[in-house]
């Protein structure tokens, strides 16, 4: 019993030099499909090099950690609890970072046991997915900010709902003693396609009267990230 338990925690191991070289380059050259996914996939405000560069790194640090703690029990035990009680507060700017952290994770987990294969053809996969997915936005909203006394504010409704129907999503109402103001959200094509057709809303709100401001405001992915 006690020889068992020694050869459980023995070390040793059949590592040499040349594997441990060719899993980190099989690491290093995966990891750099993911630096060019994530550059193809981000662009304008949410792109982060310095994000991108780190992914390399994580890619990389994760395949030493399995290299080491897949030859060692004892050591992948006191891994698993020092990890325990480390707590990562770094904020996730895009939704699509934590799917590549989980993607270099894996990688590292996969070419740190020697797994290239899972590694290449999962990576692939990702690759293709995220290169064709990754581009999609959704820049076609906007928000209608509109705020005025409260007399108006059937007259506001009304309008909004005559103009646009369902269409048109009521997000915030504020109101005050005196005043209210409405957000409402909308297709960026209706706006356009009456700007075409001479039917200005800004026109028609200005119309009902007594309007502190109108303001048209444009969302994006990079700001709503």
């Amino acid at each position: 019993m006690r020889e068992q338990l020694l050869n459980l925690f023995d070390s040793s191991g059949d590592l040499t030099t040349q594997i441990i070289i060719i899993r980190l380059a099989a690491a290093a050259v995966i990891a750099c499909f993911i630096f060019l996914s994530y550059r193809l996939s981000h662009d304008g405000s949410i792109y982060s090099k310095k994000f991108n560069v780190s992914l390399v790194a994580l890619t990389l640090i994760t395949t030493t950690v399995m290299i080491v703690i897949g030859n060692n029990i004892a050591l992948s035990l006191g891994m698993v609890g020092a990890l325990s009680i480390v707590r990562f507060r770094t904020a996730i700017k895009d939704s699509r970072d934590t799917v590549y952290i989980f993607w270099t994770i894996v990688v590292g987990i996969c070419c740190g046991s020697g797994d290239y294969l899972v590694a290449a053809l999962g990576s692939a996969f990702a690759f293709v997915l995220l290169l064709l997915f990754g581009r999609l936005r959704n820049d076609g909203r906007m928000l209608l900010i509109i705020r005025t006394a409260r007399v108006n504010e059937d007259k506001v409704e009304a309008l909004i709902f005559q103009r646009y129907q369902r269409k048109a999503n009521l997000r915030v109402k504020n109101t005050t003693e005196t005043g209210v103001e409405f957000i409402y959200e909308i297709n960026k094509r209706l706006i356009d396609r009456e700007k075409k057709a001479g039917k200005s809303i800004t026109d028609a709100v200005y119309a009902i009267g007594n309007i502190e401001y109108f303001n048209m405001v444009m969302q994006n992915d990079d700001i709503s990230s």
